[in-house]
């Protein structure tokens, strides 16, 4: 759709519901929209509040399109440093798992980008299980509904060579610190790491050492402030760790790898 006056028109509606990038917002819902009354009722849906991948139907993540869709968690840019990383690690043909796959963002990208990768991925949202076969299948990946590691295949156990886990991480007494977009439209499960933010993570690392190959890598998102403290959950399972950071991102990933 390309006139201007309505393209102008969306701007407005959009910035008046207090969407600061209403003009990069705005070019998506036109691309998006088959007709004028189908782009009238996206933009109301995202003037009321609905991310507005939720509203397309999908978000950029590291260069791919990937599927999202209502009650699921939206891939972050800054995630991209967390599968950079698993990819760097990643020699052709890895045995790969992504666990809190959510839309199976990581997974797809790992399909993508390390040849010959065998992938699995498990999340325990049925949405976000649904949307992940969307994005990961058709690339060859196969995904699982469950708690972490409990539905995958018994035949990986001591054989995973990266295992990417984006934990949530996000302390409960700050989730309402959060943006409406996502407090509001994606499932708690995904946002909520316990008191400390850790939670999950501590039973992640707990399980690591059994899935991991000699060698392999569990590779997690957290955050500046707890990076320390997350250092010390997953060495306490014999894990050796350590930090990286991207500054343009603002993004902390832990690598801690099983010895060999």
């Amino acid at each position: 759709m390309s006139d201007p006056a309505r393209g102008t028109g969306v701007v407005e509606r959009l910035r008046a519901a207090g969407c600061v990038f209403a003009e990069e917002e705005a070019a998506m819902l036109l691309a998006a929209a088959p007709g004028p009354a189908e782009l009238d009722l996206m933009v109301e849906r995202r003037a009321s509040g609905l991310p507005l991948e939720h509203v397309v139907g999908w978000a950029e993540f590291a260069g791919l399109r990937i599927a999202v869709g209502p009650g699921v968690f939206v891939p972050r840019r800054r995630t991209g440093f967390l599968v950079e990383r698993a990819v760097a690690l990643a020699a052709p043909g890895a045995l790969c798992v992504d666990l809190c796959c959510g839309s199976g963002a990581a997974a797809a990208v790992l399909l993508d980008r390390v040849e010959g990768a065998e992938v699995h991925a498990s999340d325990v949202e049925p949405a976000a299980v649904d949307c992940a076969r969307r994005n990961v299948g058709p690339r060859g990946g196969r995904v699982y509904e469950g708690d972490l590691f409990a539905p995958l295949p018994p035949e990986l156990r001591g054989r995973v060579e990266v295992l990417v886990a984006n934990v949530p991480y996000v302390p409960s007494g700050d989730i309402g610190l959060l943006p409406p977009e996502a407090r509001e439209h994606e499932p708690l499960v995904t946002l909520d790491g316990g008191p400390d933010g850790l939670d999950v993570l501590r039973r992640v690392a707990a399980g690591a050492p059994e899935w991991l190959a000699p060698g392999g890598h569990l590779l997690v998102e957290t955050s500046e402030r707890q990076a320390g403290r997350a250092v010390e959950a997953v060495s306490a399972h014999g894990l050796e760790a350590r930090l990286a950071t991207c500054e343009e991102l603002h993004a902390t990933v832990l690598v801690a790898t099983r010895a060999g």
